[in-house]
């Protein structure tokens, strides 16, 4: 492990807002907050960046509206877990949050819930693609951003041929168009993959960068905004006077500030007493390979949806990912999902997969029931806000939650009805 330097005890002096967790969301909602005139300092328990926004596949992808919790999920997951190599894990443990979570899971694995959520989440995607071309334009530099669309590959004729039922609801609802490549087409396309691949599906609405040089973006960007950065720096405990917090005791000392934005990812529910509430979060573990480039390098991000493997090409390299593994807050490293990874791209992929990672990376993703993020107050707290719950969209969804948080904070107009991500919608 890479020893870091210590970090110096915290000033004394007021913030204007303490935003708790430096990832992609909590860096997104610091930017907008200080768009807005407000002070603001970023405490992560960790390193800045360091989490579940280091090492995922940097997709961001209006074509993803569609939850989890979907018709026929349910049963579909069950009969996937039987599979021992199977990308869905549940570790089954005595814990009456986990049961909770998948009791509002299953009662949401219908068409108008479903379509309910594809809706919202249709929103938030659709603002962030467009404040991600004025970040990118303005903003945030050297993030290896391709704005070449999303495959969805499909190894057999039948899987390719189910899957225009899907392409037609997001046609239909969501006004998302997808171009059809078939056989001998999809190769001339994308040259990485083998002969024989049914075919695959293009949305071009979607892009993909880098992860980690966003982090880096993000971080340059907001330091020389004015915001502060406090790494190894714990929340403990928040003191409270009626319904408002007044400050914040962290592993560095003692923090006021006037509002608090809790976005803390996967490991929200660690804080459901301070919040004075349970928020129903589950840590969904992905892994990823980042290895190097080959003759053959993919073009194109893609989505193995047979074997849920994703591909993401990067400068001089590409990274491999997905996979879910509801196990609580284990935090090992496990061989055979990452050679689950392997097994499902080497399926797709002409050339060999190299034996050597540059990077072998886990993270935990934030799981909702529903699949849409908690954005706003904290029911129980009035000067405390909450972004967290974004499940496997966290890049995607990053900037239109910093942008609706920011306005729900500082009471201007939302630009997206709120109402959607309400904390008290599952609580």
């Amino acid at each position: 492990m890479i020893s870091l330097p210590e970090q110096a005890p915290l000033s004394s002096s007021k913030r204007d807002v303490v935003v708790v967790g430096g990832g992609v969301v909590g860096a997104a909602c610091a930017y907008y907050l200080r768009q807005a005139g407000r002070q603001v300092t970023i405490v992560d328990r960790g390193r800045f960046g360091g989490g579940c926004s280091h090492g995922n596949c940097g997709y961001v992808c209006p074509s993803h509206v569609l939850p989890l919790a979907a018709p026929g999920a349910l049963w579909s997951t069950l009969k996937t877990m039987a599979s021992r190599n199977s990308p869905l894990k549940v570790r089954f443990r005595f814990d009456p949050a986990v049961w909770r979570w998948f009791w509002r899971f299953a009662k949401r694995c219908n068409r108008r819930d479903m379509l309910a959520t594809g809706h919202a989440l249709h929103a938030l995607l659709q603002s962030s693609r467009q404040l991600y071309d004025e970040l990118l334009r303005e903003t945030l530099a050297d993030v290896e951003w391709r704005a070449h669309g999303l495959l969805f590959v499909f190894q057999t004729v039948p899987a390719m041929n189910h899957y225009a039922d899907v392409d037609r609801l997001l046609r239909d609802e969501f006004d998302l168009a997808a171009a059809r490549y078939d056989g001998e087409s999809l190769l001339k396309l994308e040259p990485s993959l083998r002969p024989g691949i049914a075919g695959a599906w293009h949305y071009k609405t979607d892009g993909h960068l880098r992860p980690d040089k966003l982090m880096s973006a993000w971080r340059r960007t907001l330091e020389s905004s004015g915001v502060e950065i406090v790494e190894d720096c714990e929340l403990l405990d928040m003191s409270v006077e009626g319904k408002h917090v007044r400050s914040l005791t962290t592993s560095l000392g003692k923090i006021e500030a006037d509002q608090v934005v809790i976005a803390t990812g996967a490991w929200t529910p660690q804080l459901n007493r301070l919040l004075r509430q349970p928020i129903p979060i589950q840590p969904g573990k992905g892994y990823s390979l980042t290895l190097p480039q080959t003759e053959h390098a993919p073009r194109l991000p893609m989505i193995f949806e047979e074997h849920r493997v994703a591909i993401t090409p990067l400068a001089g390299a590409y990274r491999i990912g997905s996979t879910m593994e509801f196990a609580g807050y284990d935090a090992t490293l496990n061989p055979s999902r990452l050679q689950l990874l392997r097994d499902g791209a080497a399926r797709y992929l002409r050339d060999p997969i190299s034996d050597t990672a540059m990077e072998s990376w886990w993270g935990w993703r934030p799981m909702t029931p529903d699949g849409l993020p908690y954005i706003g107050r904290a029911p129980a707290l009035a000067n405390t806000f909450l972004a967290a719950g974004h499940g496997m969209l966290g890049v995607s969804l990053a900037p239109a939650t910093g942008r609706l948080l920011a306005e729900v904070v500082t009471g201007r107009t939302p630009h997206v009805d709120p109402l959607p991500y309400a904390i008290e919608r599952e609580t």
